[in-house]
């Protein structure tokens, strides 16, 4: 009895078994019979669609523009081919979110530029973020100041995809400036003129100026605190109507032309550096007509190195600073992954030597000394290097050097790193990151 029954439930799984297989395939078929057959789709050559047809259009076109603009001895590269994609996709992203948030009655800080939208060289320490606002408006602006050292807002005008010529600030505020109450937290009114009988924080909003930049740059990864900041339009009311159908195609219109003045704007900006003859050489770096931060000294030049080569990177450190970083570009000005890679240093992080010598490697391989700068698998690229409100600012020294003698040619005192506490240091530094505001 027992053989029979068991004999029986075999069976049955049998059938359980074929049915369900049956069914599977069925569907199967019938799903593969449903793909092969054309899917009806809308009628996109009707005028409702011409917006969004013209950002099509004009988007496909961009993908051999930004090949032409290439150097010649990258534009066959079919790495640095895939990387102008990627940029491509930074601009599309940080033009869109523009295009999608922007209001200048309604304004609210949008990204700009950062590890995801890598687009214009971001500084690894800064966060950066605008709002579009109404020329002549009057704007409140509140919220906790924190603890870095650079919080500082920009007023500019017409963007480059608006205006041939460069982007200059018409004026930057400092927030640190400002009155804080027992909590930290800050009010300014940002408008023409003062209002009439306001007493409290006030800032001039200069003529023109039609979007609000913030630089939040961080130099203690670890203990500084980020601030918060809120930002609304005083003379219109407050809620917002429906956007009419004239302004949101006015904008999908525009997006494309601005997406490619976005990744076109320095593509080319290591390869001027190169013809000018500063390779493995450093420069300074006038970037007043490209909306660089008042008060900040910048200098560059471009790399090249084979994976057994190294530059050692020298500068004696102002007496006094607020700020002082190094960091690293590729070819197309993409600012080097610096959350999965040591490849920027600040103030805070790098190792001053007892001479008051800032000595940093920069090198594909890592050469076992603290202040490295990985060039993470780019043999050629930019070096940046920023002193903010310094009182001096040196153009350091670069020499180039076999990475077998970087060691002999340091300082004895230089502090020597295993490949398992750069692992721990960079994993630390990634989470240090991550915790921050990415935007």
């Amino acid at each position: 009895m027992k053989q029979s029954a068991n004999s029986s439930m075999t069976k049955k799984r049998a059938v359980i078994q074929t049915v369900f297989l049956a069914g599977w395939m069925a569907g199967a078929i019938t799903g593969a019979v449903a793909q092969s057959k054309p899917v009806a789709t809308a009628d996109t050559s009707s005028p409702q669609f011409a917006a969004w047809n013209s950002f099509a259009d004009q988007l496909r076109q961009l993908g051999n523009e930004i090949i032409a603009k290439l150097p010649p001895r990258l534009r066959d590269n079919p790495q640095v081919q895939q990387e102008a994609g990627r940029l491509l996709l930074e601009a599309v992203a940080t033009r869109t979110i523009d295009a999608i948030g922007s209001d200048g009655d309604h304004p609210v800080f949008l990204p700009t530029s950062n590890f995801t939208l890598n687009v214009y060289q971001p500084n690894a320490d800064t966060t950066y973020r605008s709002a579009e606002i109404t020329p002549g408006g009057s704007y409140r602006l509140r919220g906790e100041r924190g603890s870095l050292r650079v919080f500082k807002l920009g007023q500019f005008g017409p963007t480059p995809a608006q205006a041939s010529s460069g982007i200059s600030a018409q004026a930057y505020n400092d927030f640190n400036t400002l009155h804080v109450d027992e909590a930290g937290k800050f009010d300014v009114i940002l408008s023409p003129t003062r209002p009439a009988g306001y007493s409290g924080e006030w800032w001039e909003l200069k003529p023109g100026v039609t979007s609000l930049l913030l630089r939040q740059v961080d130099f203690d990864w670890a203990h500084e605190h980020d601030p918060s900041i809120s930002i609304e339009r005083l003379d219109k009311p407050v809620a917002r109507p429906r956007t009419d159908a004239a302004e949101l195609e006015e904008r999908l219109r525009d997006l494309a032309a601005q997406i490619g003045n976005t990744a076109f704007f320095l593509v080319d900006h290591v390869e001027g550096l190169r013809r000018d003859g500063y390779i493995n050489r450093l420069h300074e770096f006038d970037v007043s007509h490209l909306g660089g931060l008042v008060g900040q000294f910048y200098y560059e030049g471009a790399y090249e190195l084979s994976p057994d080569e190294a530059l050692i990177l020298e500068a004696k450190v102002p007496d006094k600073c607020s700020y002082w970083s190094v960091i690293l570009t590729n070819d197309i000005y993409e600012t080097t992954d610096w959350y999965n890679n040591q490849s920027s240093l600040n103030g805070a992080q790098a190792r001053v030597d007892s001479d008051g010598v800032f000595r940093a490697v920069i090198s594909a391989k890592d050469p076992g000394v603290l202040n490295w700068l990985d060039t993470a698998g780019y043999s050629s690229g930019a070096i940046q290097g920023r002193w903010n409100e310094c009182s001096s600012t040196p153009i350091p020294s670069l020499r180039k050097v076999a990475l077998a003698d970087v060691r002999r040619l340091l300082p004895p005192e230089t502090p020597l790193v295993t490949p398992e506490q750069r692992e721990r240091a960079v994993r630390e530094r990634r989470a240090q990151l991550q915790q921050r505001p990415l935007w």
